[in-house]
């Protein structure tokens, strides 16, 4: 199971307490697990990445590990610490403004 961290804003969208833990068939990568996350939360599909191009959405950040993997290849896998639950998957929120 991976640990995921959602921003305020998308867990109180789809009326999540805290964080939440994903199962994924296969390798786990970011495809993977987004994939893994919008069937189990049907309602994120479209908030985190595109419907058509399923690209990440401009203001969101993917951490893992302490490092930002927001520009990583999409079946890239994910660090054996995120694999194993040690360590949590962080969409975050980014901040713009002047």
């Amino acid at each position: 199971m991976i640990r995921v961290v959602l921003p305020s804003h998308l867990r109180k969208h789809a009326n999540i307490n805290g964080e939440i833990t994903v199962a994924i068939d296969g390798p786990a990568t970011q495809r993977s697990l987004l994939d893994a996350l919008e069937k189990t939360y049907p309602i994120l599909r479209g908030t985190i990445r595109d419907h058509d191009t399923q690209k990440r959405r401009a203001f969101l950040r993917f951490f893992a590990c302490q490092r930002d993997i927001s520009h990583d290849a999409p079946d890239a896998l994910l660090p054996d610490e995120v694999v194993h639950g040690s360590q949590p998957f962080l969409i975050v929120g980014a901040i713009a403004g002047g």
